[in-house]
């Protein structure tokens, strides 16, 4: 397996693929884009999905038996503490996001909705058993506008990683050794088991068909070398 040309070939189509998106968005490097219809924003994340989780993919088979020298942990100083706020980097999401399980089986009510509870022998002059009446929640407009500053940022995270893919990399391997080094962790593994995020079990666009590619070149990776 020529894994070198395997991941040119694949990095080439991902980044057609994102400048593809980034022109449906219409914003240029550095640039934001405030507000976008919602029709486009749900295209553009529909596809930008899979071709995160390949970039992923191919992030992974590169830093494959990579050696790269773990960052040492240092405790943080006094009086300084981590800010919760986004800095607006385009830095990529070396992970999958996880599913989401519930167990509780319950149906979520629709917005407005109210619980159905019937009295008996109750008086029609109290106040309590007057009918109330909820606003009803009106139905976004199919050419509505919503915020894409988030969605520019990652566009912007992930043709920033196609561009290199040897720096991310390296990002991977030390993620993998910090993970490792944790006492608790929600999770090790970068990429989660099963299907990938985006994945689609019929190919509906070309991003379909590339991430099906590096998912399987990630699965038919040799075991890494301990020697």
């Amino acid at each position: 397996m020529d894994w070198a040309k395997a991941i040119e070939i694949n990095r080439t189509a991902l980044q057609r693929i994102v400048a593809g998106l980034i022109a449906m968005v219409g914003f240029a490097a550095g640039a934001t884009v405030e507000l976008l219809p919602r029709a486009v924003h749900r295209l553009v994340l529909d596809l930008l999905r899979p071709a995160e989780s390949a970039v992923r993919r191919l992030i992974a088979i590169m830093a494959h038996d990579l050696d790269v020298k773990p960052s040492a942990l240092r405790p943080m100083p006094a009086g300084l503490a981590l800010s919760r706020k986004s800095s607006g980097r385009a830095i990529f999401q070396l992970h999958d996001p996880r599913k989401r399980f519930d167990w509780s089986g319950r149906r979520r009510g629709k917005p407005g909705s109210v619980p159905r509870i019937t009295f008996l022998d109750f008086d029609p002059l109290i106040p309590l058993f007057q009918p109330t009446t909820l606003p009803s929640a009106s139905e976004p407009e199919p050419d509505d506008t919503i915020p894409a500053k988030r969605l520019c940022q990652r566009l912007a995270a992930i043709s920033s990683a196609l561009d290199d893919l040897p720096k991310q990399a390296r990002r991977f391997v030390r993620w993998t050794a910090r993970r490792a080094r944790m006492k608790e962790a929600k999770f090790r593994e970068a990429l989660r088991p099963g299907s990938p995020p985006g994945y689609r079990k019929r190919p509906r666009h070309e991003v379909d068909e590339v991430l099906r590619e590096c998912h399987a070149l990630f699965r038919d990776l040799p075991p890494p070398n301990t020697s």
